[in-house]
């Protein structure tokens, strides 16, 4: 395997990190209008998420600057070319980040309904722009001869780009729904194992008639075992969240999760971003890599810091354990007789 490819490989790790993090993340701000049934319960919610989510985007961070740094023409090539949906999935992540950390400063109900709002609507828009996105790669987009992306918004407005939106947007609503079954008790807990069953099974269809387009598109045999492991592992989650099995149904959506991630960047690989009007034309792991040097700076970098950033979310993780209820009043005094 050569630098390149390594890189290649990494980047699908970074992002298949943040789809598995983030992806109840996005689900927990949906499921903010859909379980919660007032302020006090939407704010039980987002305490779920609230010591990591801010972590879980730096996997995000850290995919988009090392595709800078490994894989520069793939970078400008991408950013450019899909910049108004990378531009709506920023500003999402900015209104939604700035909701979450400042829906408790102000304890007015008109303002936190409005925080709420933006949670739910950017979380929402996130969660199928990241699936359209990526299944414009997977599809391929109009790139010329010069590597540059030639075509226009309607483009990448195509039915398979729909269908993976709504794909990502129902997997992850799915995989927010059973982390809160994991993190929350009470009447919260049961909205939301209700929510996921019904999730589940809408979920499944529309997963398995994703990867059906795709495989048609052309796939390895490896592609047809992760395919059946995204189903079976999605099927498992919701037969395991109707036996009240929480933590082998949320393992389950993650690994359904990462089994996708995978299969879409095997699909594509070699290429990274391949051209819908020739395929000679196609951005490659070699042809849009960096030099040969600058692999090897990243990779020593990379090797340095990766266990130093894992290890930081499992310790944030392993402190943050603990499921959240709605508070509860203190019980009153019992009096004595004759009082």
């Amino acid at each position: 395997m050569q630098l390149h490819d390594l890189w290649f490989v990494l980047i699908a790790v970074l992002w298949t990190g943040y789809f598995f993090l983030e992806g109840f993340d996005f689900g927990i701000g949906i499921l903010t209008r859909v379980v919660a049934r007032d302020e006090e319960e939407r704010g039980v919610l987002l305490v779920t998420i609230g010591p990591v989510w801010d972590g879980n985007e730096v996997w995000l961070l850290t995919a988009v600057g090392a595709t800078f740094a490994a894989f520069p023409d793939w970078y400008a090539t991408l950013c450019s070319g899909f910049y108004l949906p990378m531009l709506a999935v920023v500003t999402c992540l900015i209104v939604r980040g700035v909701a979450l950390e400042y829906r408790h400063k102000r304890d007015d109900a008109p303002w936190k309904l409005a925080c709420d709002r933006a949670i739910f609507w950017s979380s929402l828009v996130c969660a199928f722009l990241w699936g359209a996105i990526f299944a414009n790669l997977v599809h391929g987009t109009p790139i010329g001869p010069d590597k540059n992306f030639t075509g226009t918004l309607l483009d990448l407005v195509g039915p398979y780009a729909l269908l993976g939106g709504l794909v990502t947007l129902s997997l992850f609503t799915l995989h927010g729904a059973l982390f809160a079954v994991l993190k929350t008790e009470g009447e919260i807990r049961q909205r939301a194992r209700r929510t996921a069953r019904r999730t589940g099974g809408f979920t499944v269809a529309l997963t398995l008639g994703f990867l059906l387009w795709t495989h048609m598109r052309g796939s390895s045999g490896a592609g047809l075992v992760l395919a059946a492991a995204v189903i079976a592992t999605l099927v498992l989650a919701v037969e395991l969240t109707e036996n009240s099995r929480d933590g082998w149904a949320f393992a389950m959506s993650g690994c359904a999760v990462a089994a996708l991630v995978t299969l879409l960047f095997l699909v594509m690989f070699p290429a990274v971003m391949p051209s819908s009007l020739n395929p000679d034309w196609s951005l490659t792991v070699a042809n849009s890599a960096a030099g040969p040097h600058t692999l090897k700076i990243l990779t020593w970098v990379a090797g340095f810091m990766t266990p130093v950033v894992m290890g930081y979310q499992a310790w944030t993780y392993w402190v943050f354990r603990k499921r959240v209820g709605l508070a509860r009043p203190p019980a009153p005094a019992l009096s004595r007789t004759g009082d």
